[in-house]
């Protein structure tokens, strides 16, 4: 174990991520599903990103928010799927402190920036079916900027405080994450430091970080649902419930595995149950939104045929 002088006390200089360790004999099939996964993700994010940037009839304030969205997400995955196909890949499991600083500094920021945005995107879809008299002017360009840049200021802000604190603390041993990427509790857990003051504020910051968005986002919906409920034709509710089903769709998986993620036991009969719940927010989420919101959404069908179109029709002029 390599190690570094700290004060009075030794520090680890890397850690070494466990990973799947106990499923060796499924190492080059988790690589091949998990490599998939990236590439279909990349693509899908991307994609949704330049159609966005392309197709006028998508400059609307809701596929303003998917576009942050999709670009938050091919920075998610990127965070965590590269490292650890690299792991599965070659077997070394190691990361420097720096490394797993870092990846605990971008997935932090990602997933906080995340739950702000997805309550934007929920307050949009609220004022577009319970406020649509009102809409144009409440949703404006310049309030959509500002709901945009405050969900990614609120991830810089809160996880730029823990990293400092986390900077704080010594790893003098053991140096074992049993998780597949650096997360923050796992992290935390090997510290020879005291970690009250820490563990105090990540709780603040959690709790500040995402029950107010997901309250919002939760109020936001029983207004829509409220709403679409009294709408007399058939017809009409479901064209209203068709334009924020996707996004409800997300948040629900996204919301719903974070919570017990972060909220099960921390005991060894749990831990694997654990990193399997981890891989649905850390690694199908960022699959599931580009494929939700393109198969169900018929503007985002439509921008994609026009833009094929496009593309072959020049290719055979």
């Amino acid at each position: 174990m390599e190690k570094r002088k700290w004060g009075n006390q030794t520090s680890i200089t890397e850690f070494v991520l466990l990973g799947f360790r106990n499923l060796p004999g499924l190492q080059i099939l988790l690589f091949l599903l998990f490599l998939v996964i990236y590439i279909v993700t990349m693509a899908g994010n991307i994609l949704i990103v330049a159609l966005v940037v392309a197709d006028q009839h998508l400059h609307t304030p809701m596929y303003f928010f998917l576009w942050n969205l999709s670009c938050l997400e091919t920075c998610y995955t990127s965070t965590i799927l590269p490292r650890m196909l690299a792991s599965l890949l070659t077997g070394d499991r190691t990361i420097s402190f720096s490394g797993c600083i870092i990846q605990l500094y971008s997935f932090g920021f990602l997933v906080v920036t995340e739950c702000f945005l997805l309550a934007a995107m929920s307050y949009d879809r609220y004022l577009a079916i319970c406020k649509p008299l009102h809409y144009a002017a409440l949703m404006n360009g310049r309030f959509c900027l500002q709901l945009a840049a405050g969900s990614w200021i609120s991830g810089f802000l809160a996880i730029t405080i823990i990293i400092f604190l986390m900077l704080q603390l010594t790893f003098c041993g053991p140096n074992e994450i049993d998780h597949f990427f650096c997360d923050f509790i796992p992290l935390l857990k090997l510290s020879c430091s005291d970690t009250q003051l820490i563990s105090m504020v990540s709780l603040f910051l959690s709790f500040f970080d995402t029950f107010p968005p997901f309250l919002l986002t939760v109020v936001s919906y029983i207004y829509i649902i409220a709403t679409i409920l009294r709408i007399p034709s058939t017809t009409g509710r479901q064209k209203a419930f068709s334009t924020c089903s996707s996004h409800l769709i997300v948040v629900t998986v996204f919301y719903g595995t974070l919570v017990i993620v972060y909220m099960l036991p921390k005991n060894n009969t749990l831990r694997d149950l654990n990193k399997v719940f981890s891989v649905f927010y850390t690694v199908l989420t960022p699959l599931l939104n580009p494929l939700i919101y393109s198969l169900r959404n018929k503007h985002v069908n439509m921008a994609l045929r026009k833009a094929l179109t496009k593309f072959t029709g020049s290719n055979l002029q």
